[in-house]
């Protein structure tokens, strides 16, 4: 075991070149052992913006509430929000869906919303665009409905074989759980999540002084966006550690919020981006056949995030793996370190 453990650690030190990757965090559980390795400006400990792997706490609240009968998945989204802040939502060739919208069509991204962060204006210009030149900003959940709003739906809600991954269902989630429980999404997470595992370095991002969670790059310069991170909340807000998204990834797919049973019925698959597919609050990510004819790689449902965040799990081989490169600009980094450690850990 010794041996293997060097062979991760050398994985992580090889990838940080200073250009790139300025640190790496990763934790990895195969068969009830785990491992956790750090390298360059990060350590094993060391808090970071999950970003979008937010989503599989929000995605726990929500089967959460459904197993508690708060909520049923097929509800529609009107039955918890203002009609008026639901009018507009998906606007598709000049006829209003929004009434038809679900709760589940906001978990698999198949509500046809347009995504108010990627989502690109007339001029081509986007919120993320601003963001990654350095021109921080705070936007509340009525502007960032707003903006979606704004730009052009694909597709009527549950259209077959359609998704756009759209940062705005997210948003969307997080209200209808401060609605369902009368409670900020802060106390939902805290008293659902955070406080039950012991997890003492995960929390959501809301102070804009706080400077402990470690800060973003994209490329080669660090990315100060405390505003923005602020603003994200359920759509990509939380900060936490490579352990503890650990502890948090094992209770999720083992049955602690919800039964386990249920992770069958997420795996409804559309495709979002390559080679990633989309299903019910979770994300699979399969490594393309040209790289595995073999097709001996493991099957990982889980989520990831902008900052270079992961979280994924192939439950079938009791195999899980957390980290982050905490690097915004080149997402894929983060995955083809994660493929790395996951091949180098289940060699016999």
């Amino acid at each position: 075991m010794k041996n293997k453990e060097n062979i991760l650690q050398q994985i992580l030190d090889n990838r940080v070149d200073h250009k790139k990757v300025f640190g790496t965090s990763f934790c990895i559980r195969y068969k009830g052992e785990t491992w956790c390795g750090a390298s360059g400006n990060l350590t094993t400990d060391s808090p970071y913006f999950i970003a979008s792997t937010t989503k599989l706490f929000i995605t726990a609240l929500i089967l959460n509430f459904r197993e508690k009968r708060l909520l049923e998945l097929d509800d529609l989204i009107l039955n918890y929000l203002d009609e008026k802040m639901v009018t507009g939502l998906n606007r598709y060739k000049g006829t209003d869906h929004s009434n038809q919208l679900t709760i589940r069509h906001l978990l698999a991204h198949t509500s046809g919303i347009a995504d108010y962060f990627q989502g690109k204006n007339k001029n081509g210009n986007s919120l993320e665009k601003d963001l990654i030149k350095g021109n921080d900003q705070a936007w509340s959940f009525e502007e960032a409905v707003r903006r979606s709003k704004s730009l052009p739906c694909p597709f009527p809600p549950g259209k077959k074989g359609k998704a756009l991954y759209s940062d705005t269902n997210f948003q969307l989630l997080g209200k209808i759980i401060e609605t369902v429980s009368g409670k900020s999404l802060e106390e939902n997470l805290n008293e659902q999540i955070i406080r039950p595992l012991g997890l003492s370095d995960t929390y959501l991002y809301k102070d804009i002084l706080d400077t402990k969670p470690h800060p973003l790059y994209y490329r080669n310069k660090e990315l100060h966006i405390p505003k923005a991170m602020a603003s994200f909340t359920a759509d990509g807000g939380i900060v936490s550690t490579s352990r503890e998204m650990m502890r948090f990834s094992e209770a999720f797919f083992n049955g602690q919020f919800f039964p386990e049973s249920t992770i069958a019925e997420l795996k409804t698959w559309n495709r979002i981006f390559f080679p990633v597919k989309s299903g019910t609050g979770i994300h699979q990510f399969r490594l393309p056949w040209f790289f595995d004819p073999a097709g001996k790689f493991p099957e990982l449902i889980g989520h990831s995030g902008l900052s270079g965040a992961l979280a994924y799990c192939c439950p079938e081989k009791d195999l899980y793996i957390t980290g982050t490169v905490n690097q915004v600009a080149y997402p894929d980094l983060s995955f083809r370190l994660a493929i790395k450690l996951i091949q180098n850990s289940i060699k016999k």
